[in-house]
């Protein structure tokens, strides 16, 4: 850690941010068993989509954009590894709308091997923050055992819980519950924390 604490999430958000951002609970979902690729759709509370995203199969290099709709019409996000095929990948997160490069979210690829694990970055590639998988021990029980056990993950910048994802069973779709109602700081920005919700249904998903 940088030891600086990031600026406030309401303080550095362009004022064109898009209002789907601004909510505090989502539910991501993606289905498991597709050939072409993953489709995740990411809903409000009231089970309104805010957010669709089409994954290609076969690509060497990640290349993720989120819309507001499955029209595909209006892109707000993109999200582009830096390597091809690294378990170790770097992903920038860019906001389409305004042009900006919002930070970067970097896998820790051995860490990941007994506890998923990756560095929340800022958009000049400082480190502030971590989103781990909560429990050690039922990381390894799914990795070496039985991989139906749910995860739980939470982000934390300054040791303060900004936001949890919990990963609800179901052995076809994986769905995962974003909340960020634990940034009462407002230092996670949620554009960050929606590409990273994408992310561990992407990557980390892989090993449901």
């Amino acid at each position: 850690m940088n030891g600086q604490y990031p600026a406030p999430y309401n303080n550095q958000q362009p004022m064109s941010l898009h209002p789907s951002f601004r909510l505090n609970q989502y539910l991501v979902r993606k289905k498991i068993f597709s050939f072409l690729g993953g489709a995740f759709h990411i809903f409000d509370s009231n089970g309104q989509v805010m957010f669709y995203s089409k994954q290609k199969a076969f690509k060497l290099k990640e290349d993720i954009r989120i819309y507001t709709g499955e029209d595909m019409t209006t892109e707000l996000i993109t999200i582009k590894a830096r390597q091809m095929l690294d378990f170790s990948a770097t992903y920038d997160v860019f906001d389409t709308i305004n042009n900006q490069k919002v930070g970067a979210l970097k896998r820790q690829g051995f860490a990941s091997l007994v506890r998923d694990k990756w560095t929340i970055l800022n958009a000049n590639d400082q480190e502030i923050g971590i989103i781990e998988e909560e429990n050690l021990l039922l990381g390894l029980v799914r990795r070496f055992i039985t991989n139906l056990i749910p995860q739980t993950y939470k982000g934390t910048i300054n040791n303060a819980l900004v936001c949890e994802f919990k990963q609800n069973f179901n052995p076809f779709v994986i769905k995962i519950s974003l909340d960020f109602s634990p940034d009462t700081n407002g230092w996670l920005d949620r554009r960050l924390g929606i590409a990273a919700s994408i992310l561990l249904c992407a990557v980390e998903g892989k090993q449901a």
